[in-house]
């Protein structure tokens, strides 16, 4: 019977389908994993019940579980508290800390790092009930800690000190003031310094220093350890260390890398962009902060044009906060060097152009330093202030009260951007109606190129000589480079007393006397050198012959000069054929005296009368010229001198010179016996024969029938073919030119290279138009399509064609374009940074 059952069952499990033995069997494997989870849990139980404690007469109790716990806290927020022990924390509200033989159950060590590292002001002590824990640690990670005086006690670990330099909830350090982080005492102020500061777009403000975070012991802020966009709290310990050093160091080693000085930048950028908005007091701040960034960017303007060019935005935006009224009549507030022209100026320029109001010289100058389509050169930025006083003298000369600007299409508009990210997206804009961008002109720039090239030159010689020796500028060698408005006080009051000296508007004396007069005993005294004290002399009225300016030989040390009262604008070179002839003619006839024997008083007075007739000379030229006489009465010049120097002339051009001299003699409509006698002399000495005098002067005396005659005196010419001969003065200018070219003597220095190579293309290698362009679009992120229309419009440009073109030029510079859009157009901030490195 038993048997048959067992058959009866191995036949209805057979009947039974495979997929309910596959369900049971997923039955029965959940049921084993539930039975072993139930033993490890009662095991775990089992494992904590608390037992006595080796070291401890207190009576021991279990630890309650979380849910315990809340409910607890619960209940004593409910009921009052009973009086305890303050703990510090670094919160704004101190928090009661438990009594001192308390335990409480807190995170891991890795964690709590982490968490302090996050919010610093966390509550790290709640109260409970008085529990205990066991010595070891508990399995689920946890561990044990006493607080109060019992802390190192069984074990237990105490809740860490708050940060040091830590002074409370986050604050801006004002100027000035010190603050500690880290064992680390930051002078000087202008930081923020806290546990939490959230920036306009959501994200943590990059400069924060959190004294919470960890900081190493050893830090190089002269090598790059961040990121493109560094936060102080996101960069390494090792970081925030060299950070804390270059802050500590006063902000001014001119090695530390530029991240860490955009980290302190941001600080900046964010209390003179943001709270200054809101904040009165930090209104207060925009000073100190407008001084820290111009300091700044004197150290690391040059070796980083990314930072020039954000710390150079800044301040433009401060400027801006002073621009009640009108700018170009306001004295100019100090303006950073950067690849743009500061937008304070474009305001000013735009002010003038809108009330066509000339531009004021110190403005103009301003404008020319700025603006990145003027070149100063060498010269400019090597002898600033000699460059600047020169420039307001030019301008004036050449543009009276000032350069008027037209109103042009493109209207002005700042845009701030900001270097920090924590600003990224405030999108700060400002308009200033129908004031126009004049930088869009390329005319007015030209104009101002023109008269900086002049100073350029004007100070070529000086810049040289203070390149080669800095202690030059004081010296006299020296300031023969400069033109003579342009010396000190104490050598112009030096070269005044020896002006003093002159009678009768002319003075005869050394050269080295004057030299040693002017604190220039000993020095030597090339070409250049005699050019830039006549050049000096000039620019006070008074002349000097020789005339080195127009070729004369360069007299030695000891060789006479003569200085006289001499016209305005007389320092130019005397080159005409009239005025060359007429010296000809009066260094013929001390020749000739001095051959016959001496050159006398009376023959002095005659030529002195000759000259005073010469009515077809101008008057600076008579003056000149009667100061000339007074130097051959002290210096003549040979007869042998002269005819070498005639020699190589052919026999018809020293006829020539001869005929026209005759001429010369009459020039007063009158010849006397006494002029053709030297004129005979004269003949001789080039070589013709001096028979021909009387028939020259006769010729030209009968040249109209019926007009002359043949007095016993001498003879009665036409004025009106005097007239005509003068106008044949042309025919011996090149003759005279070799005769009077004295250069080669040895004082003549080899020309001297320039100090500048000659100018590069324009930027990206295009034209003036279009470079232009490419300058207006680097001073916006993003254009409408119509500022660029009116833009092109003033540059006489067509849009689309300009900006295809700069596009290409970007292309072959830097495989990137760099206006990119139709409207708004784009301009890439990657191109904008290389064209200003």
């Amino acid at each position: 019977m038993r048997g048959w059952a067992v058959v009866a069952g191995l036949v209805l499990i057979v009947m039974i389908p495979l997929e309910v033995w596959i369900a049971l069997g997923a039955l029965a494997a959940l049921a084993g994993v539930i039975y072993l989870f139930v033993r490890i849990v009662s095991n775990s139980a089992s494992a904590n019940t608390p037992k006595a404690h080796p070291e401890s007469s207190e009576p021991l109790v279990a630890e309650p579980t979380l849910s315990e716990i809340l409910a607890q806290e619960q209940r004593e927020k409910r009921a009052p508290r009973p009086a305890v022990r303050a703990v510090s924390h670094p919160t704004q509200a101190r928090t009661p800390a438990p009594a001192p033989a308390e335990r409480v159950a807190l995170a891991p060590t890795s964690q709590r790092t982490e968490t302090t590292a996050a919010s610093p002001t966390s509550n790290f002590g709640s109260e409970a009930k008085q529990r205990t824990l066991s010595p070891n640690p508990p399995k689920e990670g946890f561990f044990a800690t006493l607080l109060g005086s019992s802390a190192g006690q069984a074990g237990g670990r105490a809740i860490p000190k708050a940060p040091a330099g830590y002074g409370g909830p986050t604050r801006w350090v004002e100027s000035g003031q010190a603050v500690e982080v880290a064992g680390v005492p930051l002078p000087g102020g202008t930081i923020y310094v806290g546990a939490k500061l959230e920036s306009v777009n959501g994200r943590r403000e990059p400069s924060l220093i959190n004294p919470a975070l960890p900081v190493a012991r050893q830090g190089d802020f002269t090598q790059q350890q961040m990121d493109y966009w560094p936060c102080y709290s996101d960069i390494t310990p090792s970081a925030r260390r060299a950070y804390l050093n270059w802050l500590q160091s006063g902000r001014t080693h001119p090695a530390c890398n530029i991240g860490f000085v955009f980290l302190f930048f941001y600080g900046l950028e964010r209390r003179a962009i943001l709270d200054a908005n809101e904040d009165p007091s930090a209104r207060n701040d925009l000073p100190a902060i407008e001084a820290e960034v111009h300091r700044l960017l004197a150290i690391y303007g040059q070796s980083s044009g990314s930072f020039r060019r954000y710390a150079s935005g800044l301040l433009d935006w401060i400027a801006l906060s002073r621009t009640d009224g009108k700018l170009y009549e306001a004295p100019l507030p100090a303006l950073p060097e950067t690849s743009e022209l500061p937008f304070y100026l474009k305001l000013a320029l735009g002010q003038s152009a809108v009330d066509r109001a000339p531009v004021p010289a110190a403005l103009a100058l301003a404008w020319a330093r700025a603006d990145p389509g003027i070149s100063v050169f060498t010269a400019g930025k090597r002898c600033p202030e000699e460059f600047d006083r020169l420039f307001l003298q030019l301008y004036h000369q050449e543009l009276g009260s000032g350069l008027v600007l037209p109103k042009n299409r493109t209207k002005l508009k700042a845009v701030y951007r900001p270097a920090s990210a924590g600003l990224m997206g405030l999108g700060l804009t400002r308009s200033f109606g129908d004031i126009p961008d004049v930088t869009a002109l390329t005319a007015p720039s030209r104009q101002l190129q023109k008269i900086v090239d002049q100073c350029v030159a004007d100070l070529a010689g000086f810049s040289r000589a203070v390149g080669k020796d800095p202690a030059a500028r004081d010296r006299l060698d020296g300031l023969l480079h400069l033109p003579g408005s342009l010396w000190p006080k104490s050598a112009r009051a030096k070269l005044q007393g020896v002006l003093d000296w002159m009678e009768d508007g002319r003075l005869t004396l050394p050269l080295g006397e004057l030299l040693t007069a002017l604190g220039g005993a000993g020095e030597a005294l090339n070409r250049d050198r005699a050019k830039g004290l006549a050049k000096a002399l000039a620019a006070l009225n008074v002349g000097m012959e020789p005339d080195v300016l127009s070729g004369a030989r360069l007299p030695a040390v000891d060789d006479p000069i003569v200085l006289f009262s001499a016209a305005p604008g007389d320092g130019q070179r005397h080159d005409t054929g009239a005025y060359q002839a007429a010296t000809l003619t009066l260094q013929l006839a001390s020749a000739v005296a001095i051959a016959d024997g001496e050159f006398t008083e009376e023959e002095v007075e005659h030529l002195r009368a000759e000259v005073r007739g010469w009515s077809h000379l101008t008057p600076a030229h008579q003056t000149r010229l009667q100061a000339h006489i007074q130097w051959l009465a002290a210096a003549p010049v040979t007869l042998a001198s002269l005819k070498k120097r005639l020699a190589p002339l052919e026999q018809r051009a020293k006829e020539t010179i001869a005929t026209f001299m005759a001429t010369l003699a009459q020039a007063d409509g009158f010849v006397s016996p006494k002029e053709v006698k030297f004129l005979e002399k004269v003949y001789r000495a080039l070589g013709v024969d001096s028979k021909r005098v009387f028939s020259d002067v006769h010729a030209v005396a009968s040249a109209t029938p019926g007009t002359s005659h043949r007095p016993a005196t001498g003879f009665q010419l036409d004025t009106a073919r005097i007239e005509e001969l003068r106008r044949d003065t042309k025919k011996v200018t090149a003759l005279l030119a070799e005769i009077f070219n004295e250069d080669d003597d040895p004082g003549v220095e080899a020309p001297l290279a320039p100090e500048d190579p000659p100018e590069s293309e324009a930027l990206l290698g295009l034209d003036e138009a279009h470079a232009a362009l490419v300058r207006l679009l680097m001073s916006r992120p993003q254009w409408t399509r119509s500022e660029l229309e009116d833009a092109a419009a003033d540059l006489e440009l067509m849009l689309d064609g300009a900006l295809e073109k700069v596009n290409e030029a970007s292309f072959d510079a830097y495989d990137m374009a760099l206006a990119e859009g139709d409207d708004p157009v784009d301009v890439n901030e990657q191109v904008v940074e290389k064209l200003e490195a």
